[in-house]
């Protein structure tokens, strides 16, 4: 089923205050197509739990409605909603073993015994859990107690599947094994399916679309894509992964050929600027370090076709990773200039106090607002 959020605003009495307001969620709107996964990005405290719980039932909106699958659901109780809601904690019983967690819902339900049955193995059976259904919690592992959370809300069969930080409570390894299975068991399902996280890569593995959040506002909606290479503002570009911004002044907007300078005349392209970035007016340039090359500048070759110069400086610092090599670059500004240089054993390594010269791709770089979110 499709979910709906028209205007919601969340206000909560202020302790420190009396009589006053705090506002977790103000003015949001979103809507959720069937078979979607979309997920709620953002710091501690942006609301995104909040937003759930709302679409859950376990908050009511202060003003605003709540729809799922066209009826409104503002005022029903959790019970009435059809949702299923999967915590960071499990919240597994401890007394029961994995079958009886995972049918627990379904008794509820009064289902007949051979149907719970027969509905409990065909799930354990897809989250690869059916080999555990004697074993006490206890016995188990965080991510096979993870397994046995998801199958126990999917057995309902739920129109909207809720997710409140899953993994959180996992290692990192795991974390990156559960993350792809949650995407693929929703994929299976087709279940609409709303996600709450504050770690980017998971959102960024999970996701049709994200919803990043601040201070209890939309900042920006869009693909994984979108959200990375295309950030609304520095907000959405500075907490989804790392980058590196120069104050510019447009000189000229043009479909996928923007041109800017920087405050020392460099001149710069990009293919991309977010709303608000006008001809004449000043921006951030963004290019993120895993768009940047990194080059000697004592007799550099001439540029690869199609890629300009970023910035020259002396390598401050390097950090090898195995996979790829971090390095910060004193460029002059006021903060480092970051590059990732991948498959290191292959292209080499800088060492620190060598000079280089920073080359990308216009089609790499994106034009932001200069505002502060």
């Amino acid at each position: 089923m499709s979910v709906r959020l028209v205007n919601i605003t969340k206000e909560f009495a202020d302790p420190e205050r009396e009589g006053g307001k705090l506002v977790a969620v103000r003015d949001f709107n979103l809507e959720i197509q069937e078979g979607e996964f979309v997920t709620l990005l953002g710091p501690s405290g942006c609301g995104k739990t909040t937003t759930l719980r709302m679409i859950a039932g376990f908050e009511m909106p202060t003003t605003g409605e709540v729809w799922i699958g066209g009826k409104n659901v503002s005022n029903d109780p959790p019970n009435k909603r059809d949702t299923s809601m999967v915590f960071q904690s499990y919240a597994i019983f401890p007394h029961m073993s994995v079958e009886q967690n995972v049918g627990f819902g379904l008794e509820l339900k009064g289902r007949p015994k051979a149907e719970i049955t027969r509905e409990v193995r065909q799930i354990m059976e897809v989250m690869g859990i059916a080999d555990l259904a004697h074993r006490r919690p206890d016995q188990l592992s965080g991510g096979q107690q993870q397994r046995v959370a998801l199958a126990r809300a999917i057995v309902n069969r739920p129109s909207v599947l809720l997710f409140d930080e899953p993994l959180s409570n996992l290692d990192a390894k795991l974390r990156e094994q559960m993350r792809v299975e949650i995407r693929r068991i929703q994929q299976t399902f087709k279940i609409t399916s709303v996600y709450v996280t504050h770690d980017q890569a998971e959102a960024m593995t999970v996701s049709d679309r994200i919803v990043v959040m601040s201070k209890g506002r939309m900042m920006q909606v869009g693909s994984p894509f979108e959200i990375y290479s295309r950030p609304a503002n520095r907000f959405v570009a500075d907490f989804i992964g790392r980058v590196n911004l120069l104050s510019v002044t447009v000189e000229r907007l043009e479909q996928e050929k923007n041109i800017v300078r920087g405050t020392d005349g460099s001149r710069y392209e990009a293919a991309s600027a977010a709303s608000g970035v006008a001809e004449g007016g000043k921006a951030l340039l963004m290019v993120r370090p895993e768009s940047l090359s990194v080059e000697s500048s004592a007799g550099a070759a001439p540029a690869a076709e199609g890629r300009m110069a970023f910035a020259q400086g002396v390598i401050d610092k390097t950090v090898y990773l195995g996979a790829t090599v971090e390095y910060e670059i004193d460029a002059g500004y006021e903060r480092p200039i970051l590059a990732v240089s991948h498959d290191p054993v292959d292209a080499g390594f800088w060492r620190t106090g060598d000079r280089v010269v920073l080359r990308y791709s216009p089609r790499a770089a994106h034009l932001l607002p200069p505002e502060s979110e």
